[in-house]
């Protein structure tokens, strides 16, 4: 019975702590069991006095503040103070950047799904809808991927076509000339332009992402929208941004690029203004740009504008034809054809009012990129992500139906289902995180730490979807030409892993350096403590913030426990019964999460930053955790559709499985090896319950890119493809063949029976349908209706050939 007794009470302690109870009801409620234990006749009276002693110790420093600051919260600060690693001022910048959003619920370690499935599904308005169906329809259907790729720019009318009809405008507000569109529309326009060219959705979404126009709209003056933002809407002038330079690539600290305030001339008079020297690489847009916005550290040696010399990085807008800007010539990354040059500026002098806000935002540079980037990396790059797995899907879904081996179809193969699921599951998935990343832009949030998960994953997952994509096809993927639809998104699926913020960098030091601090609900405040001048004052804060803090720890340990034994039942959980055990599943992963990053934080402190891989791990799990989360809620949007339960389910086994395999790989290479052992078995008392999609569950996601267009399950994968008609293209032949031989398959089905049950014998080298239809088994209409079926199956398994004397060097060119 004692033991029994001290079993409850464990118990009880546990659940009061994954319950987050306050610490005064907490205490009174363990004093309460502790009297009724104290009189059960059977408790011997030493084990009573030891618990008793045991509350004691944790009841004084919990009620008596002097003792405690004194003695525990004072030697903390102490030591916290001298752990804390220096934070530059554009870490700080990127620290604070941005807003927190359900990040900071799953950072907490017990995310209120309530809250997540309360928010309003994403919806185009009618006039973004009319865009997307009309102007963005006709945009793709003027341009050729392949044509684009010969040429190595957009043909003139399409350029014509974008400025005219507002697509460098989309996030311009209306009363400058601009569509005012939402960034949910905005996504879905630049992925429908993705699924088409790669470098027509580039071309349009860099002025509506990180550049001149949304940094005027945030940071400009009255003067400067008025006059910048009506010629940006419509087409007048062409921005790009330069910030990338050789020697400033993710460090943009490291930039030498200078501007010094000085006086010069400018328009006929004499005024104060920069003189400014840069060298850029990398600048999209640049070979055509009329309006260059760049950026540069500022410097004030002669104090015209005060006591500081060193002002910090602000951000000019410069037109390209000001003397002394070198700008035109271009890059090739890796074949695409995109507008992506250097530029140059030698001694080119501005005046102030050049500066992005003007004087008061002179050395706020860094602060406004920060801003700005956190929304377009939260549209930009995972639309054209998630756009490469949806025309995967579509493409491979079809080629894998027409393309036949040993006179079966490539789907019916195991081998080419794997990758099929993983195409098509990851294009439900990664479209789940770009609608509810989008949407939370649209909610007035600017999520920083989302914005690089989604960066990272969706690009990641959209390369490994090409070449999944690419081994489907085979040779049919590797020969260039205009029936190629694949090799062009090939070679150019490392670009989007490289650009604003190489993705190395995103995962081992972004997701999770700037989540620890930015999204923990006490971290950023503590360390803010740290840095006001009264130590008392601050003192007392901490020990407030202190309290809460191993609260919150002691929490996220209980729930650990709790819910790994309870399998995640200990707790409410939305939903129906197919998504009720995933919602448990993650509240398990959050808890244990939560907990391993405070941990790791207390142990290293800012030996953190320096030890990648460990970050990078549990910037895994979060990653991971968010992508889940997507799925639910996209899941309960669409109002819990049955035809869609394959997709939730394998998105939801990838994300639970990598989740915790991102754990395990913690929790073995973490800094203390003896606590890391101690830990597993908390976080995994029963080992880990999530091995990944099934094969089973593999068949059923890659039978749904096999079905017929207008499936529901289908369409959900594929909504927003371009989808051209007409067999005189790649896309169209594709599309043509797969309706062509669906409808001849029942006179397939009888060919094929009438020669096995001995009908009719061809000879060697006819031609089946001609030997069938001359012994009666095909009548002239069956058989020419399934020689145009073969006619269509082998114009999309052909690749292309070309004569030996286009290709041969003339004069160094390539005729």
């Amino acid at each position: 019975m004692t033991l029994l007794w001290l079993l409850v009470l464990l118990i009880g302690i546990a659940v009061i702590a994954h319950s987050r109870v306050s610490p005064v009801p907490a205490l009174a409620i363990v004093a309460a069991y502790l009297v009724l234990m104290g009189a059960a006749e059977e408790t011997p009276a030493w084990l009573m006095v030891i618990l008793w002693l045991v509350l004691i110790a944790f009841a004084v420093p919990l009620l008596v503040a002097d003792l405690r600051i004194k003695y525990f919260s004072g030697p903390m600060f102490d030591w916290f103070k001298k752990v804390l690693p220096p934070i530059s001022d554009t870490e700080r910048d990127a620290i604070d950047a941005g807003t927190v959003w359900w990040d900071g619920q799953l950072f907490s370690g017990k995310p209120d799904w309530d809250v997540l499935l309360a928010y309003p599904k994403a919806v185009l308005t009618e006039e973004e809808q009319a865009f997307v169906d009309g102007p963005t329809e006709t945009l793709c259907a003027m341009v050729s991927d392949w044509e684009i790729g010969q040429r190595m720019d957009l043909p003139q009318d399409a350029w014509n076509y974008i400025k005219a009809e507002g697509f460098f405008a989309l996030i311009i507000p209306k009363e400058y000339g601009g569509k005012g569109f939402s960034a949910y529309a905005h996504s879905q326009i630049v992925m429908k332009l993705a699924t088409r060219s790669g470098d027509l959705a580039t071309t349009v979404m860099v002025p509506n992402s990180l550049g001149p126009a949304e940094l005027l709209m945030h940071y400009g003056t009255d003067e400067q929208r008025n006059h910048y933002l009506p010629r940006l809407a419509n087409g007048t002038d062409i921005p790009c941004f330069a910030l990338t330079g050789p020697y400033a690539g993710s460090d943009a600290g490291a930039m030498n690029d200078s501007g010094v305030i000085c006086r010069g001339q400018w328009e006929g008079e004499e005024v104060l203004g920069l003189r400014l020297n840069w060298e850029k690489r990398y600048i999209t847009l640049g070979p055509v740009a009329t309006l260059l916005g760049v950026a540069f550290k500022t410097y004030d040696p002669d104090h015209l504008l005060g006591d500081e010399e060193e002002l910090g990085i602000s951000l000019a807008l410069i037109p390209t034809d000001t003397a002394g800007v070198e700008i035109g010539r271009r890059h090739l990354p890796l074949g695409a054809a995109f507008m992506n040059g250097p530029n140059w500026g030698k001694d080119v002098f501005v005046p102030l009012e050049a500066i992005i806000g003007g004087r008061d935002m002179i050395g706020k540079g860094w602060m406004m990129l920060m801003n700005c980037l956190s929304v377009g990396r939260s549209i930009s790059l995972p639309a054209t992500g998630a756009s490469a797995a949806k025309t995967c899907s579509y493409v491979s879904g079809r080629y894998a139906q027409i393309r036949e081996q040993f006179n079966v179809p490539l789907s019916a193969f195991e081998g080419i289902q794997e990758p099929l699921a993983r195409i098509g599951g990851n294009a439900w998935l990664m479209d789940s995180a770009r609608v509810l990343t989008a949407n939370a832009v649209d909610l007035g949030e600017k999520p920083s730490v989302l914005s690089a998960i989604l960066k990272y994953h969706l690009t990641e997952r959209g390369r490994e979807c090409i070449t999944d994509a690419m081994d489907i096809h085979g040779g049919k993927g590797i020969i260039m030409g205009p029936n190629n639809y694949l090799g062009r998104m090939w070679l150019s699926a490392p670009i989007s892993i490289t650009v604003e913020g190489a993705n190395i960098l995103s995962r081992n030091l972004m997701i999770f350096g700037q989540g620890a601090i930015r999204c923990h609900p006490f971290v950023l405040r503590e360390m803010e403590l740290v840095h006001e001048p009264d130590r008392d004052a601050a003192i007392k804060k901490f020990d407030t913030l202190l309290m809460q803090h191993i609260g919150f720890a002691v929490s996220n340990t209980a729930s650990t426990l709790v819910l790994g034994l309870t399998f995640g039942l200990f707790g409410k959980a939305p939903g129906n019964e197919l998504t009720r055990p995933y919602f448990r599943s993650l509240d398990r992963i959050a808890a244990a999460f939560a907990m391993l990053a405070d941990l790791s934080m207390m142990l290293l402190g800012g030996e953190l930053k320096r030890r990648e891989r460990l970050s990078a791990r549990l910037g895994d799990v979060l990653s991971h955790l968010y992508l889940a989360s997507a799925a639910l809620k996209r899941y309960h949007d669409l109002g819990h559709p049955a035809e869609q339960a394959p997709l939730l389910r394998w998105a939801m086994e990838d994300c639970l499985c990598k989740a915790e395999q991102a754990l395990a790989d913690t929790l073995a290479n973490f800094p203390n090896r003896l606590l890391g052992g101690l830990l597993k078995v908390l976080v995994f008392p029963f080992g880990a319950r999530h091995k990944g999609p099934s094969d089973e569950l593999d068949t059923e996601v890659a039978d749904i890119l096999g079905r017929p267009e207008g499936d529901p399950a289908l369409e959900q994968i594929l909504e927003g493809v371009y989808r051209p008609h007409g067999s005189d293209e790649a896309l169209g032949a594709l599309r043509d063949a797969f309706d062509t031989l669906a409808a001849a398959q029942p006179l397939q089905k009888k060919l094929h029976k009438a020669l096995k049950a001995g009908d009719f014998k061809p000879t060697a080298g006819e031609d089946p349908i001609s030997a069938a239809l001359a012994a009666g088994v095909l009548d002239a209409a069956e058989a020419q209706q399934l020689t145009a079926a073969e006619a269509a199956r082998r114009k999309v398994i052909s690749v292309d050939d070309f004569d030996k004397e286009p290709l041969e060097l003339t004069e160094g060119k390539v005729r």
